[in-house]
């Protein structure tokens, strides 16, 4: 691409999307959290973890106020602790109606994007998606906050955009779906959702990526996340949901930049002079640009002015190709469906969040062993039990038997004695004082003899 080419929608640079976090109401979780130690291990258990239950009630709290931060970042944190958290409760803290488990707690969370309506569940994984939610939203206005006119403002908010779309994807992997199995539930965090902010927050770190790339010539196919945004929100469940200037601005940030790539591309045919297929590209991207004019009530004006300078540029383009086909190139015009589609390449991906909500370092509430812990590690120590019982008795048989061997030999006594440790039993000491007196060893081995010579006239009188 030749790199004198600036880029028609650089006006757009302050135009993008942040994600307002869902709202919740006050509650105590410090309160239930100690009666069921309290009455399910006991008191003395449920005054050693204090400090972990006043600790989870500052989380909730601050969580509840988010005016306590002051910083987006200090936000961020709040938020990755508090997941883990809620990680740690969900293995020890058995929450649901159920009699015997912590049935007094009971969380709520408003839509991010309908306000008025909202789930009430007696379940952990509503609080944790809409943690993971809020997580996602902070980064989007993380990313808003810095000045994307600059190289470096760009570059840091393509961090923060990327990971915006890793809190949103591991939203939808991880949480929507448990979520959505309560009796009440929003739209905001379902699989649907989350998988279209998901995209939203590629498209923009990757508008991000593009408006660095310019210089170079390059065209990644900035809309491509845009398309997919759109796209989720034209369909059901998300297109009743959303505010219409909300999906105004996602369509025309997607008609924009196909029609941005629409126009560079023509530049690169008209310079090969394939003026047929250039003419059908800008009339492809003027197309695209009028049908989303169509729905551009409550977009920013600052957008819409770029689509309006785009949009002059195709039409002075495409005014010149048309003219110089006709007098000179005489070629047939493809129709805009009959063309290929552009290049479109993904140069953003989100960011991987496990690492960074990964609760098995946590320290929080580490003396207690869950019921379901404490079940599995009896069944363990009974089986351990019954093993070391049978090891035992067959060792107590073994032990009898090779006592009874040894003492049939005289052993281990005459062992001992020979090693100068032990005195021979007097029974023994006479048969060895007999063996002596009889000749010793030699003397045997005659008695020996004497007894096969025996054995063979015996043999022979058989």
């Amino acid at each position: 691409m030749a790199t004198s080419t600036p880029s028609s929608s650089s006006s757009t640079t302050n135009i993008m999307l942040a994600i307002f976090e869902k709202k919740t109401v006050s509650l105590d979780l410090y309160r239930p959290l100690r009666q069921y130690i309290s009455f399910t291990y006991s008191e003395r258990e449920a005054q050693n973890l204090e400090d972990d239950l006043q600790t989870l009630r500052d989380l909730r709290s601050d969580l509840e106020n988010p005016a306590k931060q002051p910083s987006h970042s200090a936000r961020r944190d709040l938020l990755q602790s508090y997941f883990r958290a809620l990680c740690v409760i969900e293995t020890r803290f058995p929450i649901s109606p159920d009699r015997d488990h912590v049935n007094s707690v009971t969380f709520t969370w408003y839509d991010a994007f309908k306000q008025k309506q909202k789930a009430s569940q007696q379940n952990i994984h509503l609080e944790k998606a809409a943690v993971l939610f809020n997580l996602g939203a902070v980064y989007s206005q993380i990313g808003l906050s810095y000045d994307r006119s600059t190289v470096e403002g760009r570059r840091q908010a393509v961090q923060a955009f990327i990971a915006a779309a890793g809190a949103f994807a591991y939203l939808r992997d991880n949480a929507a779906t448990k979520a959505s199995m309560g009796t009440s539930t929003t739209l905001d965090v379902s699989v649907e959702c989350a998988g279209m902010l998901e995209r939203l927050m590629l498209a923009q770190a990757q508008e991000c990526v593009f408006e660095n790339t310019i210089a170079k010539g390059s065209t990644p196919g900035v809309g491509l996340y845009y398309e997919e945004a759109f796209a989720a929100l034209s369909v059901a469940p998300l297109n009743q949901h959303f505010d219409k200037a909300w999906i105004a601005h996602v369509q025309l940030k997607a008609a924009l930049f196909y029609a941005e790539a629409c126009y560079r591309y023509g530049i690169e045919l008209h310079e090969k002079e394939e003026v047929a297929e250039e003419i059908a590209r800008l009339r492809s991207g003027i197309n695209a640009l009028s049908d989303a004019k169509k729905n551009s009530k409550g977009a920013a004006a600052q957008l819409l002015d770029a689509i309006n300078k785009l949009e002059a540029n195709i039409n002075r383009n495409l005014e010149r190709a048309v003219k110089e086909n006709d007098r000179v190139y005489l070629m047939r015009v493809p129709s805009p469906s009959s063309l290929p589609p552009l290049p479109a390449f993904s140069l953003v991906k989100p960011l991987a969040m496990n690492e960074v909500l990964d609760a098995s370092k946590e320290k929080l509430f580490a003396s207690l062993v869950p019921d379901s812990s404490a079940k599995a590690l009896s069944r363990y120590t009974e089986m351990v039990d019954d093993i070391i019982r049978m090891q035992a008795e067959k060792l107590q048989q073994g032990s009898e038997l090779t006592r009874v061997k040894l003492k049939e030999m005289d052993l281990p006594d005459s062992l001992l004695a020979l090693e100068g440790h032990f005195a021979l039993p007097a029974d023994l000491k006479e048969d060895v004082e007999a063996v002596q007196i009889s000749g010793g060893p030699a003397g045997l081995e005659a008695e020996l003899q004497q007894l096969r010579d025996l054995r063979r006239v015996n043999q022979e009188l058989l």
